[in-house]
């Protein structure tokens, strides 16, 4: 083999981002049975197959390695193309980044917002747990990514933002109801909580560690929405673990109220970016540490 041929790559990266074989061909505008013989081309060039046909559609190991190769290229490409030809109509740059749901609600779009009021930038935020937004980086999925994980990959390198505070909390009249004597094993196996989805572990953990109570013995509402496990707290019908950030107004009025504030979750968050980055990819990775920083503890 005497090099990667891009247009197999293309048609590996269409393959994962459409999770068909189908949507992909027409994306490409070829036949679907064209789109198979390029990604077996490349499996026979390569020497290896490069992907599960499963439900997602997977990439193999080494998938993921020549995926996140072929995204690095197209950054690069994206960047360099209105240098060298200044006089064509430019297309809005692509850019996506891995983060987790209480960044966003409370100081990430902060951090990008000055970069996409200047520069024309398609934004795709992949919202993930914080101790899973590196598999979007490792599949090439994602350009960066917002993570509790301080280890970069290799071509990466990671930046420490800052501190989040969590507390749990409630409105006070779920606290008289549920914990006028307390927050105890006892009362906490008849609250409703709240997490993300079954895959967040934060709450289990939190619970686990200073109430010893297992996740079968309480139960919780399932919500993927950070803002709307606020609202459901000042709501009065369960109590949260939030990030202090996000509910400093709500703590300072009273609609809501730490129930145990000696005890608290603290999460260290780290920014990650390819060793390469540079151009618009460089001012937007600039200004989440610089924001990051400025706001986190």
């Amino acid at each position: 083999m005497s090099g990667l041929d891009y247009k197999l790559l293309t048609a590996l990266a269409a393959i994962i981002e459409t999770q068909s074989f189908e949507l992909a061909a027409k994306r490409l505008f070829i036949s679907q049975s064209a789109i198979s013989q390029r990604i077996k081309l490349l499996e026979e060039n390569i020497g290896h197959p490069m992907l599960i046909r499963s439900q997602p559609i997977e990439l193999t190991a080494v998938g993921e390695q020549l995926l996140s190769h072929f995204r690095k290229v197209q950054q690069l490409e994206n960047e360099l193309l209105p240098e060298l030809l200044p006089d064509k109509p430019t297309k809005a740059m692509k850019i996506s980044i891995a983060v987790n749901a209480d960044s966003i609600a409370t100081w990430f779009i902060k951090a990008v917002t000055p970069v996409l009021k200047e520069h024309l930038v398609e934004l795709n935020l992949l919202v993930e747990h914080e101790k899973r937004t590196l598999d979007k980086l490792r599949s090439g999925e994602a350009i960066g990514a917002v993570s509790v994980i301080e280890k970069p990959l290799k071509g990466y390198r990671s930046f420490e933002l800052g501190k989040m505070h969590y507390f749990l909390v409630a409105s006070k009249s779920f606290q008289q109801k549920y914990f006028n004597k307390g927050v105890t094993k006892a009362s906490l196996k008849m609250a409703p909580g709240i997490s993300y989805d079954h895959k967040d572990d934060m709450h289990v953990h939190f619970i686990a560690k200073h109430f010893d109570l297992a996740a079968s013995e309480y139960y919780c509402h399932s919500v993927r929405s950070a803002e709307a496990f606020v609202e459901l707290s000042k709501q009065g019908v369960a109590y949260a673990l939030l990030p202090e950030l996000q509910i400093k107004n709500e703590l300072a009025t009273g609609e809501l109220v730490k129930l145990c504030p000696e005890k608290q979750l603290v999460e260290t968050l780290y920014w990650h970016s390819w060793v390469l980055v540079k151009g618009i990819n460089k001012k937007i990775s600039q200004e989440i540490i610089r924001v990051g920083q400025e706001l986190l503890d």
